[in-house]
């Protein structure tokens, strides 16, 4: 993981590692941080140029964690590793949440929403079973290499 001083992000986003416990995730240890235990809910935030409401997600997610003390860790993927990072787990937009548990992925929350929604969808998100994540499958081989075929 890089140091917290060789990632550029804009102070809000910063700001959630700094002050409310939140994880620098990147592409070295993405892989390791989504396998932890329990609740996980990833933060893309995107450039703030491009997609200001970043910073307003950035200023709701710590509101939204004391809402369900403990029951989930935040991980704030450093901005220049956003796209590698987001190919893993199949988020498309920014700023995303995308929701893990148990090193499986369970569902992605997309942009900017009301109050009262977030707090209906981060219950839902935190009651769904996980699922496959929307990434390009990999092909299924059977055993010998043969490509299963169908009937």
């Amino acid at each position: 993981m890089k140091e917290e001083t060789d990632i550029a992000a804009p102070p809000l986003v910063a700001r959630l590692v700094r002050e409310f416990g939140a994880d620098w995730v990147d592409a070295d240890n993405a892989a390791a941080w989504g396998q932890g235990a329990g609740d996980r809910l990833l933060f893309f935030s995107g450039d703030p140029v491009r997609f200001p409401e970043c910073l307003d997600v950035a200023v709701v997610l710590p509101e939204l964690q004391s809402v369900w003390p403990g029951r989930f860790r935040i991980g704030v993927v450093a901005p220049a590793d956003e796209d590698a990072v987001a190919r893993r787990w199949g988020a498309q937009r920014w700023p995303s949440l995308v929701f893990l548990r148990d090193g499986r992925y369970v569902t992605t929350l997309a942009g900017m929403h009301d109050w009262s929604d977030y707090l209906i969808r981060v219950d839902e998100a935190l009651q769904m079973a996980p699922q496959r994540a929307p990434t390009v499958g990999i092909p299924v081989v059977a055993a010998g290499g043969a490509a299963p075929s169908c009937p």
